[in-house]
């Protein structure tokens, strides 16, 4: 390796900003079959929802682990974005094994909310609990 190359990185983790994180973090948990592995719950002078939370993949599969932080000042993405709206400045891609319509129905029945438009055939863009989209796919 030359002297000059990069040091190796790898991405290991996402964080979303979330007003309940502990919320977000076991909805995550259920829509993915998931583990919680953090749940810490308000500092001192925080309101009760506040805190940090995380989840990961099950022992053994690999997976970004997904941070959950209390946003005090959180408002809710638009999606699709509109001018003067808050925008989705990321969102999770998450591939479905098998059938996209039973994936869109355990989604639907842990709290997600199927948003309109739907651009493609063979994704569904979907809403967790505080708006923040996701897309499931084939």
């Amino acid at each position: 390796m030359a002297d000059d190359a990069p040091p190796r990185m790898r991405a290991t983790s996402v964080s979303i900003g979330t007003p309940r994180p502990r919320q977000a973090a076991a909805f995550y948990a259920a829509l993915l079959g998931w583990r919680v592995t953090a749940d810490d719950g308000p500092g001192p002078g925080e309101p009760p929802e506040a805190g940090w939370a995380q989840v990961a993949p099950p022992r053994g599969e690999t997976g970004l682990t997904i941070n959950l932080e209390h946003e005090r000042h959180f408002v809710a993405p638009v999606w699709p974005a509109r001018p003067g709206e808050p925008l989705a400045s990321q969102h999770l891609d998450v591939q479905v094994d098998g059938d996209l319509d039973a994936a869109v129905a355990h989604a639907l029945a842990c709290g997600a909310r199927l948003a309109d438009p739907q651009p493609q055939g063979d994704v569904r863009v979907m809403l967790d609990p505080d708006g923040h989209p996701f897309c499931l796919f084939v």
